[in-house]
C-alpha cells in the first residue's frame, strides 16, 4: 500500500468511522463497541508500518495540487512517534471503557466522541500546515468539551464549560499567531515556513501568541486550572486527557513548531524553560495538599508536562530526547495510574482519600498496576520514567541553567512523595470501608497492561532510545 494512503487512513478513518458508531449503537452495544476498538486499533497499525520508514531516515509529504501544492500532511519520525503513543494508549482506554462505561446512559455519544477525538489527534499529528492544525486542534475542543460534561449533572456542565472556554480562548489567540505567521511569510505550510524563518526569525508577538495557545492546550501554570476540574468525567475520559491526548497535543505541537519548523529569537530558550520550572514546582506542591484522588492525579499531570516541556524547550539534543521519551512513557504509566483509580471510585464511589485504604487486600492487581506505573512516573530504576526523567535533567544541566536544573529535581522529589501519599492512603493499612472486589475483568486487563508497559518500558529502553535518536538525528540534525 503507497504510503501517503496510509497517512490518509491513519486520520481519516477514525474519523469516518466515528460517525458510524452511533448506528451500530442502535443495532448491537457489543457491535459499537468492537467497532470503536478495531477504529482505533486500525489507526495505530497505520501509523506502525510507518516506521521502517522513518527509522531508515525517510518522510512522506502529502499535498494536493489544486489547493495549491501546499503541504498538508507529513508523516516524518516526530509525527509517527506521537501518532503510536496516542493510539497505543487510546485503545487500551477504549477496552477500559468497554467495563466501565457499560453501566451508563449517552453510550452511543461516548464511544462517538471518544473516536472522534482520537480521530482528530491523529489530524493534529500528521498536519503540515497551520490552518489544519487549527481546525483539529478544535474538533478535539469540542469534543473535550462533551465528554467532559457526559454525566450532564450542573457541575460537570460547568467544569466541560471551563475547559472549553479555556482552551477555545487559548486557540483563539493562536491562530491571531498564525494569522501574523502568514503576513510574515505569506505561507500557512509548516515547510516555507521553516524555509524563510531560517534567515528571519518569527516575530516575538506571533511567539507569544501561539505559546498561550499551547501553554492553554498543555494545562501549564497559570492556564492549568481547567484540568484538575475535569476530573468530574467519566474516569477514561481524564485518562485520554491526561495521559494521551488532550494535554499532549500541546506539547506535540510545540516540538512540531518551535523545535522542528520555526526559527525564533534564543531568548525563549530560556523562557519556556522557565515557565515549565514553575509549572511543574507549583503543581506537584498541590498535589501535596491535595486529598481528591482525581484532582491529585490531575496536578500530577500538570507538573510532569513540565518535565516534558523542559526537555522539548532546553534547546539540545538530549533534552529533546528525554522529552519525547517522557511522552511515552507518562503517556503509558499515567494512563495506568487514571484508570486505576476508575476501577476504586467506580467501586466505592469514594474520591477522597482520607476516607480509603487497606484496599490492597480486596483489589490487588488494580494496587500492584497502580504501584508499577506510579515507579514509572516517579522515575524509579529499571521503569520506563527513569530514563526519561534522566535524560531531562540532564540535558537541562548541559544547558548551564543551574536554577532551573535544581528546581525540577525538587519536582522529581515532590513526585515521590505525593504518589507514596496517595497510593498509602488508598491501598495500605486498615479498611475504612465496606470491603469490595475487583473491577471488571476488561478493565483489570486493561491497568495490568499498561502497568506491565511501563516495566517494559525501562527494561527494553533500547527499542524506544533508538527511535528518538533517529527522531533527533532528524529534527535538530544531531544525536543526543
Amino acid at each position: 500500500m503507497k504510503t501517503n494512503i496510509i497517512v490518509w487512513m491513519a486520520v481519516f478513518v477514525p474519523i469516518a468511522g466515528a460517525f458510524l458508531l452511533p448506528l451500530m449503537g442502535q443495532l448491537s452495544k457489543g457491535l459499537r463497541n468492537l467497532g470503536a476498538l478495531a477504529l482505533v486499533t486500525s489507526s495505530l497499525i497505520c501509523s506502525s508500518s510507518l516506521v521502517p520508514l522513518v527509522l531508515a531516515g525517510g518522510t512522506e509529504s502529502i499535498s494536493i495540487p489544486f489547493l495549491g501544492g501546499n503541504n498538508l500532511f507529513l508523516a516524518d519520525s516526530l509525527a509517527v512517534f506521537m501518532a503510536i503513543v496516542s493510539m497505543l494508549v487510546g485503545a487500551v482506554i477504549v477496552l477500559y471503557s468497554m467495563g466501565y462505561i457499560s453501566h451508563y446512559d449517552n453510550q452511543n455519544e461516548y464511544y462517538f466522541m471518544v473516536v472522534l477525538f482520537l480521530g482528530s489527534m491523529m489530524g493534529i499529528v500528521y498536519s503540515a500546515n497551520l490552518i489544519l492544525i487549527y481546525l483539529f486542534w478544535e474538533i478535539t475542543a469540542i469534543a473535550c468539551w462533551r465528554l467532559i460534561g457526559f454525566f450532564r449533572e450542573p457541575l460537570c456542565v460547568v467544569r466541560a464549560d471551563k475547559a472549553f472556554l479555556m482552551t477555545g480562548f487559548g486557540a483563539f489567540v493562536m491562530l491571531i499567531g498564525f494569522i501574523m505567521i502568514h503576513g510574515q511569510y505569506g505561507s500557512f505550510d509548516l515547510q516555507v515556513i521553516k524555509s524563510a524563518s531560517a534567515a528571519n526569525p518569527v516575530a516575538n508577538l506571533a511567539v507569544l501568541l501561539i505559546l498561550f495557545g499551547i501553554l492553554s492546550k498543555s494545562a501549564t501554570f497559570p492556564l492549568h486550572t481547567w484540568l484538575p476540574d475535569a476530573g468530574v468525567a467519566p474516569t477514561p475520559v481524564t485518562a485520554l486527557l491526561h495521559a494521551a491526548v488532550l494535554v499532549k497535543i500541546g506539547v506535540y505541537v510545540y516540538a512540531r513548531l518551535f523545535v522542528a519548523s520555526f526559527t525564533v529569537d534564543p531568548a525563549w530558550n530560556s523562557v519556556v524553560p522557565m515557565i515549565a520550572g514553575i509549572s511543574a514546582l507549583v503543581s506537584g506542591g498541590a498535589a501535596l495538599i491535595e486529598t481528591d484522588m482525581k484532582r491529585i492525579i490531575a496536578y500530577s499531570t500538570v507538573s510532569q508536562l513540565g518535565f516534558i516541556l523542559l526537555g522539548l524547550s532546553i534547546g539540545n539534543p538530549l533534552g529533546f530526547a528525554g522529552g519525547l521519551l517522557y511522552i511515552l512513557m507518562h503517556s503509558i504509566a499515567k494512563g495506568g495510574i487514571f484508570l486505576c483509580a476508575g476501577v476504586v471510585e467506580q467501586k466505592l464511589h469514594v474520591k477522597d482519600i482520607t476516607k480509603l485504604g487497606g484496599l490492597i487486600k480486596t483489589m490487588p492487581v488494580t494496587a500492584v498496576s497502580f504501584l508499577l506505573c506510579s515507579f514509572s512516573v516517579m522515575g524509579i530504576p529499571p521503569f520506563g520514567g527513569f530514563f526519561s526523567k534522566y535524560m531531562v535533567i540532564a540535558g537541562a544541566i548541559r544547558s548551564g541553567d543551574y536554577l532551573l536544573t535544581t528546581i525540577f529535581i525538587l519536582g522529581a522529589f515532590l513526585t515521590v512523595i505525593y504518589l507514596f501519599r496517595i497510593f498509602a492512603m488508598i491501598f495500605l493499612g486498615e479498611p475504612k470501608t465496606t470491603p469490595v472486589a475487583e473491577g471488571a475483568p476488561v478493565m483489570l486487563v486493561s491497568v495490568a497492561l499498561l502497568a506491565l508497559l511501563s516495566l517494559a518500558g525501562g527494561l527494553l529502553i533500547s527499542y524506544p532510545s533508538l527511535y528518538v535518536q533517529t527522531a533527533v538525528q532528524q529534527i535538530m540534525g544531531v544525536t543526543p
